[in-house]
């Protein structure tokens, strides 16, 4: 159920919490809804807890939706507030853009745990998926919730099943298995990912850029922790992450990464690497003995964190032409779907 204005002591608990970790800002109500190329859009709703637009809930909306699109886009317009629900985007509803007011205004909240497959604040199992200026969080187990100390469980704050999908400017929050990229084509631009323990992790085909890579490792009680966990399972699959251009910033101590299938693939390029990143920087965990099948790689890194003279020895060193193929965004948008995105000039927009 969505929640504004009128909060109880648990919500008021939890958006105290987000408040001061993403930092406080006020917002004025918009007045109307315009839409700068029109034909973007089949319809542009608004959710609204107080009551005052089309829906009270997210998932109103989404259901709202008729299946099968063939496009143009879907705007939900979601306006500032903490929504304390459990949201689906199925796999007959393409062409939904989530537009949430700001990732430090709109919340979507909840705190499932123990199964990756039902624990996800946010699913989307669809394809064509756009979403931008929302943050979505597992409150289970994150550090920073309501203060209770719970056991480490898996705990997902969103599972992005469907091909062609994109974040723009979007929050993924919690501790362990933050961000389940589990399938398909994905775009994050101008995110932030929070966690400690695999919290970005799944077979998606994906580019991160301009991303931060927030790390939580001080509770982990002094264990190390891991941003990544990709499940490439065959050396003619696709399937990777590429870091391009992001920061990695935090507390505690974190490996850049350990491969959850066979031929795991991660590329780090270009980025920021504070201290938090451990000397070694990669573990091969399951796989001691066959680090050969591994696609680990840096290149172009900076910061405390980057210095790869004490690195594994099986770094992967990639050639000039994987390395291309690799940070073109062609690696994702082959035959082009992204044009299809609303990303800039920004068409739904409140004024």
């Amino acid at each position: 159920m969505g929640f504004g204005l009128g909060l109880g002591f648990h919500q008021k608990i939890i958006f105290a919490f987000l408040v001061v970790f993403l930092g406080s800002s006020k917002s004025t109500l918009p007045i109307g809804i315009t839409s700068r190329r029109s034909n973007y859009y089949k319809s542009i709703k608004i959710v609204d807890p107080s009551g005052h637009g089309n829906f009270r809930t997210i998932q109103e909306a989404i259901d709202s939706v008729p299946p099968y699109s063939q496009g143009p886009w879907n705007c939900i317009y979601i306006k500032p507030g903490i929504y304390r629900e459990q949201i689906k985007i199925p796999y007959n509803k393409p062409f939904i853009y989530l537009k949430g007011a700001g990732k430090k205004k709109t919340f979507v909240v909840w705190d499932a745990h123990d199964s990756i497959s039902t624990s996800a604040t946010f699913t989307s199992d669809a394809q064509y998926t756009f979403a931008k200026s929302i943050t979505f969080v597992n409150s289970y187990n994150n550090p920073a919730g309501d203060g209770k100390k719970r056991p480490m469980k898996a705990a997902v704050a969103a599972l992005i099943n469907g091909d062609k999908s994109a974040f723009d400017r979007c929050g993924f929050l919690g501790l362990q298995d933050t961000l389940w990229d589990a399938n398909g084509r994905h775009y994050f631009t101008r995110c932030t990912i929070q966690g400690a323990v695999d919290f970005i992790f799944g077979a998606g085909q994906s580019i991160y850029q301009d991303c931060t890579i927030s790390v939580t490792g001080r509770a982990l009680n002094g264990g190390i922790g891991f941003i990544t966990a990709q499940a490439r399972s065959g050396q003619w699959e696709s399937n990777g992450f590429v870091f391009k251009e992001c920061r990695i910033v935090g507390n505690g101590q974190t490996y850049l990464g350990r491969p959850w299938r066979d031929y795991a693939r991660v590329l780090f390029y270009n980025t920021t690497m504070s201290r938090v990143v451990v000397p070694q920087g990669w573990d091969s965990w399951l796989l001691f003995g066959r680090e050969n099948r591994l696609t680990f790689a840096e290149y172009g890194c900076h910061g405390e964190g980057a210095n790869t003279t004490r690195r594994v020895p099986w770094l992967k060193t990639l050639s000039k032409r994987t390395l291309t193929h690799l940070t073109n965004i062609s690696f994702i948008d082959d035959p082009g779907w992204m044009s299809m995105l609303p990303l800039k000039p920004l068409h739904c927009r409140l004024n």
